[in-house]
């Protein structure tokens, strides 16, 4: 495992995502992980299965301590009191005193950001929330509750893969020291599809998943989060510390087509 320095603090450059881990699947995958050497885990309140990951962490001879864990608000919970509820519940089912990290899941304006930073900067002062920060958040807004409501924010988590233009904010987070987590890394398995992707992988001998995820953790600032429901698949996620991507493959994924959002709900931001 390699680790990003994000304010600090060390953070595992691959965590495992849970979207869509239900009951006893989800259990026994965050078990097979952490076995497997994962010490970043992603969940959400909207997952629902805080609960299942909460099992598999006690359960675990991993120390939570060497974990880094975390959850995320979800959209409607955003008022000032929600959050501290919905993040007491969350807690509750992680079965965990703390999170390392607590994000807002999605902006909404229908509630006062300012407001719901303020609670839970209430549950990191309290020791429940280490570190917060924000997920689905464009630029312009991420720069307004970092820099207009100077919010101490840890972390921005995005869809990133090499189908998607993340330049501007890369640029930012790396001169406000913030964390970039890339969520549908693997652009929910078109990396397997495309030519380019797959023509770098035969010359490294890799998966193009292997190295979509090399190509995005050799980003200053960037961790990834794949999705994986087997073991084989949580392995090969894991594996690819052993190489470095040359400069000319680098680059040859860089002049990709960028164009491509794949997770884009009705209430989305405006993406700018």
């Amino acid at each position: 495992m390699q680790y990003k320095n994000i304010q600090g603090l060390e953070v595992p450059e691959i965590g495992l995502g849970t979207y869509k881990l239900h009951d006893r699947e989800c259990s026994k995958i965050v078990r097979t992980a952490l076995d497997l050497g994962y010490r970043h885990i992603d969940t959400a309140q909207m997952y629902k299965n805080e609960r299942e990951i909460g099992e598999a962490l006690s359960v675990s001879n991993v120390p939570r301590e060497d974990i880094f864990l975390s959850t995320k608000i979800w959209h409607t919970n955003l008022d000032a009191d929600d959050v501290l509820q919905s993040t007491e519940e969350s807690l509750r089912q992680l079965d965990t005193p703390y999170v390392d990290l607590l994000m807002i899941h999605w902006p909404n304006n229908q509630y006062d950001l300012r407001a719901t930073i303020e609670s839970m900067l209430v549950l990191r002062d309290q020791g429940k929330a280490m570190n917060i920060g924000v997920s689905n958040f464009p630029l312009d807004l991420l720069k307004v509750v970092n820099d207009e409501i100077r919010a101490p924010i840890f972390c921005n988590q995005v869809e990133f893969h090499p189908f998607i233009d993340q330049l501007d904010l890369l640029d930012y987070a790396l001169e406000k020291d913030i964390m970039v987590t890339a969520y549908s890394p693997l652009a929910q398995g078109k990396v397997t599809e495309n030519n380019e992707m797959q023509e770098i992988a035969q010359k490294y001998d890799k998966s193009p998943a292997q190295i979509s995820l090399r190509w995005l953790i050799e980003q200053e600032n960037v961790v990834a989060i794949p999705k994986a429901s087997s073991e084989e698949h949580l392995k090969e996620n894991f594996e690819v510390f052993d190489f470095y991507l040359e400069d000319e493959d680098f680059e040859r994924i860089d002049q990709l087509e960028k164009g491509t959002r794949l997770v884009n709900p009705s209430f989305a931001p405006d993406w700018g």
